[in-house]
């Protein structure tokens, strides 16, 4: 039952490994412009540079966080989306 838990954690890390990935390096259209919204741009930095660091922790770790990693991560994508939908909201009062 251990293995069987642990090799569905790593299967499941691994993907949300590679999703963040995907989100933390979006093109250059997905990113804040930091001419535009220099706060809001550093603030979604150092949200990936969170999620970089956490996916370090979880790699070090063998994935053995009791969930609290991949939960931290997705908390981190979600600050991310919402500071991407604050940019939005600010361009459209302009």
């Amino acid at each position: 039952m251990n293995v069987r838990k642990a090799v569905l954690g790593y299967v499941i890390g691994l993907s949300l490994a590679a999703g963040g990935v995907s989100i933390a390096h979006g093109s250059a259209a997905q990113q804040i412009n930091p001419g535009r919204y220099p706060n809001l741009a550093a603030a979604q930095r150092l949200t990936e540079q969170a999620y970089a660091k956490v996916s370090a922790a979880q790699e070090a770790n063998e994935f053995d966080l009791d969930g609290h990693a991949a939960k931290a991560r997705d908390l981190l994508n979600q600050a991310n989306q919402e500071l991407k939908a604050a940019a939005a909201a600010a361009n459209h009062h302009r």
